[in-house]
């Protein structure tokens, strides 16, 4: 891809870097690599990454930051005096680049803002003029894997490749966290733990029905002796309430109980973990769980779950991918993916390990 630059990148320098992250967890999980890259290229920098407060803790757990700086907005940085005021706390961090993954004009003119002398990104949103390193978006680049979206953004920049596979480190702090709630539910290590993210943040044609995730479950329960775990934001309470009113046996409903920091310490206790495309997929295969992807309106060549063991599940109709929050007609996409379906895919993976 063609690159507009004014001076060449210091890849010898000691100079911190900022890296503006993404805001939506599947979004951080599909740049891990990127930053990964980042770090092997300019490994005596300090790297600090920019991030809303809803996803810092999955960049305070990656190997290869070294700083979160949060970007609280809605909150202190508001507005365009909010604005200026976090480019003032940039500029006072010194900064000697700014590498924006996040594709929004807001992300090169608060860098400019701050007055960092080198800031690179995609030309996405007429940005280019307020970098200094302008790499072209061209359409062939919107139809990869979003990892090798950002991986070739930092290619064409001359950074060195790191490999594709997310890297998080969660340690004994986690497995504290995960132990203390699941003693509250009698969850003992011997229980083979199912987790279900039956919501999705972008819109109700990402999400599979209710009833056939409670069909799954149940079997679960019946075949495998399975404790399954619901998982999701505050706004998927209302569907994790449904799954639970059409199951047979009593779920663990954590939706909207959990901080990010509880969800990855008890995604990572899970045997297995059955989904729809959402931030919680990505997250569950960054962290190795053998997982079951229901895919519906989104594109699977696009934005697949990264775990080595994940089946993905999703019919070739005409009208998917649509990529709409709403499907306009008959959500065939969904309806022809049964119940049988998915659950031969999670005992598929529950009997291999």
């Amino acid at each position: 891809m063609k690159v507009r630059s004014s001076r060449s990148i210091p890849f010898d320098t000691e100079q911190p870097v900022l890296v503006r992250g993404t805001n939506w967890i599947g979004d951080v999980i599909m740049t891990l690599p990127a930053i990964s890259a980042i770090r092997k290229s300019l490994p005596r920098s300090r790297i600090t990454v920019l991030a809303k407060p809803w996803v810092a803790e999955l960049y305070r757990i990656s190997p290869d930051v070294d700083a979160v700086m949060e970007y609280e907005s809605p909150g202190q940085h508001d507005g365009i005096a909010g604005m200026c005021r976090l480019a003032g706390q940039l500029h006072g961090e010194g900064f000697a680049m700014a590498i924006l993954l996040q594709n929004a004009m807001e992300a090169a003119i608060i860098a400019w803002l701050a007055r960092i002398p080198l800031r690179m990104g995609y030309n996405s949103d007429g940005r280019g003029i307020l970098l200094t390193h302008s790499v072209q978006r061209t359409k062939e680049i919107r139809t990869v894997h979003q990892i090798h979206y950002y991986l070739e953004m930092l290619k064409s920049l001359g950074f060195q490749p790191a490999g594709d596979k997310p890297r998080l480190q969660t340690g004994e702090a986690f497995r504290n966290i995960s132990r203390n709630i699941l003693n509250r539910y009698h969850v003992t290590p011997e229980d083979t733990l199912v987790g279900m993210a039956p919501g999705a943040t972008f819109g109700p044609a990402k999400m599979w029905f209710p009833r056939r995730f409670a069909a799954v479950g149940d079997r679960l329960c019946d075949a495998f002796a399975a404790r399954v775990m619901l998982f999701g934001s505050k706004g998927d309470r209302e569907r994790a309430e449904a799954v639970q009113q059409y199951a047979r046996h009593p779920f663990i409903n954590l939706a909207g109980t959990t901080s990010l920091q509880e969800a990855i310490a008890l995604i990572g206790t899970c045997r297995l973990f059955i989904t729809n495309d959402s931030g919680l997929m990505h997250l569950a295969g960054a962290l190795g769980i053998p997982l079951v992807a229901v895919f519906g309106s989104t594109n699977p060549v696009t934005t697949s779950p990264v775990g080595e063991d994940s089946i993905i599940i999703h019919r070739d109709v005409a009208c998917s991918p649509c990529l709409k929050k709403v499907c306009p007609t008959d959500f065939r996409c969904m309806d022809l993916i049964s119940a049988d379906d998915v659950y031969d895919a999670a005992e598929q993976l529950l009997l291999k390990r």
